[in-house]
């Protein structure tokens, strides 16, 4: 057997899962995207860009979306890196697993039921109820984009603690040690040694958290209370409950395109950054 032939035979089951899984529902979602809504909903087949002109429609909820996907996987990333940093290199070695199971017990319970939880605390008898026994009245924070981005945060945290954590848990500790002994300063030590050794962790966090979140809808629909939509609340609105599935498909084709476009983008700027942080190591 040919190298070719075994690499093919390695790389089939996965080739056809990514066939069945991924390219031919999104080939069957842009068919879709240039069809018509039937009389009693659902879709008609024909060739026409009439969805995709009515996707200024939706803009509110693209508009929710692309803001605050990146504020989360940003508030997100400056949130877990401290605590996976002292994990990783601070946290007494005897408690660093009991730290880490700490770290994933949220994701014990559905985020249906933690999402819930936040209703009460930054509902009236929650936190704005105690800043007015405080004297600062009058403070709403639920169905507000503030509290979907606290339910961002605090749902999808640690999937940005642990890839981070990972990489800095690889760390060789005797580079720490070694520009402390050259006179660098820890916070010198942490911009020239740290941070750029662990930019592989920070990368795979953030898209893990921003490509979910780009197609979030729950925590939207929880803590938004129908005032912040994200697309997903829309995708759901468009193919669940107006039938109007060609519309939904143009407007998740689109989804997709902005998804691939940041995505290209942001790996590209890792991968400079990345070139740039080889180019210092040799000097």
């Amino acid at each position: 057997m040919t190298q070719r032939s075994r690499n093919f035979l390695l790389l089939a089951p996965a080739g056809a899962w990514f066939l069945v899984m991924l390219v031919i529902p999104l080939t069957v979602v842009l068919i879709f995207s240039f069809g018509e809504r039937g009389a009693a909903g659902g879709y008609v087949p024909a060739f026409t860009l009439e969805q995709y002109a009515n996707l200024p429609a939706r803009w509110a909820a693209f508009k929710n979306t692309l803001i605050l996907a990146p504020a989360g996987t940003l508030a997100s990333l400056l949130i877990a890196y401290p605590l996976a940093y002292y994990l990783a290199v601070r946290a007494d070695p005897r408690w660093k697993t009991a730290l880490l199971v700490l770290v994933i017990v949220p994701f014990w319970t559905s985020i249906l039921i933690r999402s819930y939880a936040w209703i009460f605390l930054l509902g009236g008898r929650g936190i704005p109820a105690l800043l007015a026994a405080i004297g600062i009245e009058d403070v709403r924070l639920i169905n507000t984009p503030f509290a979907v981005l606290i339910g961002i945060v605090y749902g999808y945290l640690p999937l940005m603690v642990f890839p981070i954590f990972v990489n800095l848990d690889r760390l060789d500790k005797r580079l720490l040690e070694a520009s402390s002994d050259l006179g660098a300063s820890p916070w010198r030590t942490f911009l020239q040694v740290t941070l750029p050794m662990s930019l592989p962790g920070i990368a795979t966090g953030c898209l893990l958290v921003f490509i979910l979140l780009m197609g979030e809808f729950l925590i939207p629909a929880i803590l938004g209370g129908g005032k912040v939509f994200f697309v997903g609340n829309a995708l759901v609105d468009l193919f669940l409950q107006s039938r109007n599935w060609a519309y939904g498909s143009a407007v998740a084709a689109t989804l997709v395109i902005l998804m691939l476009v940041s995505v290209t983008a942001y790996m590209r700027l890792i991968r400079r950054l990345g070139a740039q942080r080889e180019d210092v190591a040799l000097m």
